[in-house]
C-alpha cells in the first residue's frame, strides 16, 4: 500500500460525498444545529433580563417573567439539539456503514496480485479501525465543531453589539490561541498517521500469529512471538504517547491564552460597572458571550486534532477505494454458442508476475487443452504449472500472446462470464466460516436442499455429512477446522460438482491425503471429471498414469506432450521423475 497519507483536512471531502444520498436528513440536521446555536445564543440575552429586569426589576413579577424566558430558551435548546444529535449521529453510522460496503465492494473484485503487495491485515484495519473513526467524526466531532464555530461567530458578534470596548480585548486574544492550534495541528496529524499505521501493523502481526498457531506452538515460539508482539504494542504506544502530549500541549495553550484574555476583559468590565458606564446585566451577558468564546476555542482546538486523524484516515479509505484492477473486465458478453465442453489453449505466452518482475515464469508457452478430454501438467516445481491456473482464471494477464477460449481471447469475456466456466479443486481447499449447506453453495447460494445433498453424494461426502451432529447445518468453524483434510476436500469436490462448470481445474486434490481418503476423492474426482475438459496439476505421477494427455513443464517450458507410455521413452525429465516416484512407492 502507498505511503501513509499527509492527512490534509481536504483529504475528508471525498467521504463527505458520501452524504450527498441522505441530503433530507443532512439539512434537517443543518436546520437543528443553526436552531440551537440561535437558542445558546439567545440566553446571554436571557441572562441579562434576569440581571437587569429579575432581579434588579424589584417585583416577583419581573422575575418570574425572566425566569419562564430562560426556561422557553432552555427547552428550545433541549430540543434543538435531541434532534441535532440523531440526525447528526445516524448520518455517522450510515456513512460509516457506505464506506466500509463500497471499500469492500472494490477490494472483491481486484485483482489477486493486489493483495500479495499489502498486508491483510492492514486493509482489515482500514476497513474496521478508520472507517469506525470517521463515523465518530461525522457522528459526533464534526457536529461539534460546526456547534462551536457557529456559535463563537455569534458570540463574537453578540459581545461588539453588547460593549465594542471590551470585545476588542478579547478579539486581540483569539489569534494568539490560533497560534498553537496551527503549530500543534501539524504536529499532531503526522503522528495520528503513523498511529494509525501502527495499529495496522499490530492487528496483521497478531492476525497472522493466530492464523499459524499450530506452527507457532510446534516449534514452541510462544515466548519469542510474545516479545515480538510486545514489541510492536509498545511501538504503536510510543506514538500514541507522543501523538496525546502534542494534543494536550495544544489543548492547555488555547485555553490559558484565552482565559488570559478574558481576565483582562474582566478587569475592564468590572471597572465600567463600578463607574456606572455599564449595567450588571450587560457585563453578565458579554461574560456569557465570552465563555461561549472560550469554550468554542476549546472545543475546535480539541476537536481539530480529531479532524486531523480522520482526514489521514479518509486518505487511506480512499486510496483503497479508488483503487482499480489490473485486470480490465469489459462485462457480459454476447456468447454464440456455450459448448458442453470447450476447448482452451495458451498461444505463445510469456508472463511476469508484477512483484516478481525479473523472473520469467512462462516463455513462449503454448498449450492446447482438447475439449472433453483431461491434461496433466507435470515437472520440477517453479516449472510453471501454478501459473498456468492462474492465466486461465485471469487473476492475471500475460504480457504476451494469448488464452483462448473456444477460439476466443478471454479478454474479451467478462470476468464472470469466464469463470462461470470454470471449477477450481485447489490443493488445500478454502473453506468458509459457516454450515456444511453455505460451503457447499458457496458458488451456486440459490441451490435447492435436494441439489446439495445430490452433489455431496456424488463427492462421497454425504456419509460424513450425515454424520456430524448438525448434518448439513454444521458449523465447520474458521477454515473448516473441525474436518479431517479429506472431509474438507470432499466438500471443495462437492462445491465444484454442484457449480457444474465445463471447465475443471484440479491441483493434485489427493496429494495431502491417507490412503483411505484418497481413494474416496479419486473416486468423486472420476465422476466429476467425465464430460468435462479437466487440466490437473500432477505432484503423483500415479494419480494421472491414465490421463488423456501429459505436458511436461521446465523452466516455463512445455518440453514435451503425450500420453505416460509415450513420455517414458521421448523424455528424459519425465521417466527420471517416474523412476524416483516409482522407486519410493516400491
Amino acid at each position: 500500500m502507498a505511503e501513509s497519507a499527509k492527512g490534509e483536512l481536504p483529504s475528508l471531502l471525498p467521504v463527505l460525498a458520501f452524504l450527498k444520498p441522505h441530503k433530507w436528513r443532512l439539512a434537517g440536521a443543518s436546520l437543528a444545529l443553526l436552531f440551537t446555536a440561535a437558542a445558546t445564543l439567545s440566553m446571554g440575552r436571557g441572562l441579562q433580563v434576569l440581571i437587569d429586569q429579575g432581579f434588579g426589576g424589584g417585583t416577583s413579577a419581573d422575575l418570574k417573567a425572566a425566569i419562564a424566558l430562560l426556561i422557553t430558551i432552555a427547552a428550545a435548546m433541549a430540543i434543538g439539539t435531541f434532534i441535532r444529535f440523531y440526525l447528526v449521529s445516524w448520518l455517522g453510522e450510515r456513512v460509516s456503514a457506505d464506506l466500509r460496503m463500497a471499500v469492500f465492494d472494490n477490494l472483491v473484485r481486484l485483482h489477486p496480485g493486489f493483495f500479495e503487495t499489502n498486508r491483510s491485515g492492514e486493509i482489515m484495519s482500514r476497513l474496521t479501525t478508520d472507517t469506525t473513526l470517521l463515523q465518530t467524526i461525522i457522528g459526533s466531532s464534526f457536529s461539534m465543531a460546526l456547534r462551536s464555530s457557529l456559535t463563537l461567530i455569534g458570540a463574537l458578534v453578540m459581545m461588539f453589539i453588547t460593549n465594542l470596548k471590551l470585545s476588542l480585548i478579547i478579539a486581540l486574544g483569539v489569534p494568539l490561541v490560533l497560534m498553537p492550534i496551527l503549530i500543534f495541528g501539524r504536529r499532531v496529524r503526522r503522528l495520528s498517521n503513523q498511529s494509525q499505521d501502527s495499529i495496522a501493523s499490530v492487528g496483521s502481526y497478531a492476525g497472522e500469529i493466530i492464523q499459524h498457531i499450530r506452527v507457532v506452538q510446534s516449534y514452541t515460539s510462544e515466548s519469542f512471538e510474545s516479545q515480538a508482539f510486545a514489541a510492536e504494542v509498545e511501538r504503536a504506544f510510543t506514538i500514541a504517547r507522543r501523538r496525546i502530549w502534542q494534543r494536550s500541549l495544544l489543548i492547555c495553550g488555547a485555553i490559558l491564552l484565552l482565559f488570559v484574555a478574558m481576565s483582562g476583559m474582566l478587569w475592564e468590565g468590572g471597572q465600567d460597572v463600578i463607574s456606572g458606564n455599564m449595567t450588571g446585566g450587560e457585563l453578565g451577558a458579554f461574560v456569557f458571550y465570552a465563555i461561549m468564546v472560550g469554550t468554542g476555542v476549546a472545543t475546535i482546538s480539541e476537536v481539530w486534532g480529531e479532524l486531523q486523524r480522520a482526514a489521514g484516515a479518509a486518505e487511506r479509505l480512499i486510496e483503497l477505494l479508488n483503487t482499480t484492477s489490473a485486470i480490465i473486465d469489459p462485462g457480459e458478453t454476447p456468447v454464440n454458442s456455450a459448448p458442453v465442453q470447450p476447448c482452451m489453449q495458451l498461444d505463445n505466452v510469456s508472463f511476469r508476475y508484477p512483484t516478481r518482475p525479473e523472473v520469467t515464469a512462462l516463455n513462449n508457452f503454448t498449450l492446447p487443452i482438447e475439449a472433453g478430454r483431461s491434461l496433466a501438467l507435470v515437472g520440477p516445481s517453479g516449472a510453471g504449472k501454478s501459473t498456468v491456473f492462474e492465466l486461465l482464471q485471469r487473476f492475471y494477464d500475460p504480457q504476451q500472446g494469448r488464452i483462448l477460449l473456444d477460439g476466443k481471447d478471454i479478454r474479451e469475456f467478462g470476468l464472470k462470464q469466464l469463470r462461470e466456466h470454470i471449477a477450481l479443486v485447489p490443493q488445500q481447499p478454502a473453506l468458509f466460516t459457516g454450515d456444511v449447506r453455505y460451503n457447499i453453495a458457496y458458488g451456486k447460494p440459490d441451490a435447492t436442499d435436494a441439489e446439495i445433498v445430490s452433489a455431496a453424494q456424488a463427492a462421497h461426502a454425504d456419509e460424513f455429512i450425515t454424520r456430524l451432529p448438525g448434518g448439513y447445518a454444521s458449523h465447520l468453524g474458521e477454515q473448516g477446522v473441525r474436518l479431517s483434510g479429506g472431509q474438507r476436500q470432499r466438500i471443495a469436490l462437492a462445491r465444484a460438482i454442484l457449480n457444474n462448470a465445463q471447465i475443471l481445474l484440479l491441483d493434485e486434490a489427493t496429494s495431502a491425503l491417507d490412503t483411505e481418503s484418497e481413494h474416496q476423492v479419486q473416486l468423486a474426482l472420476q465422476e466429476l471429471m467425465q464430460n468435462r475438459t479437466t487440466v490437473i496439476i500432477a505432484h503423483r505421477l500415479s494419480t494421472i498414469l491414465h490421463a488423456d494427455m501429459i505436458a511436461v513443464l521446465d523452466q516455463g517450458e512445455v518440453i514435451a506432450m503425450g500420453t505416460h507410455d509415450e513420455l517414458l521413452g521421448s523424455c528424459d525429465l519425465y521417466a527420471r521423475l517416474a523412476r524416483l516416484q516409482f522407486r519410493e512407492a516400491s
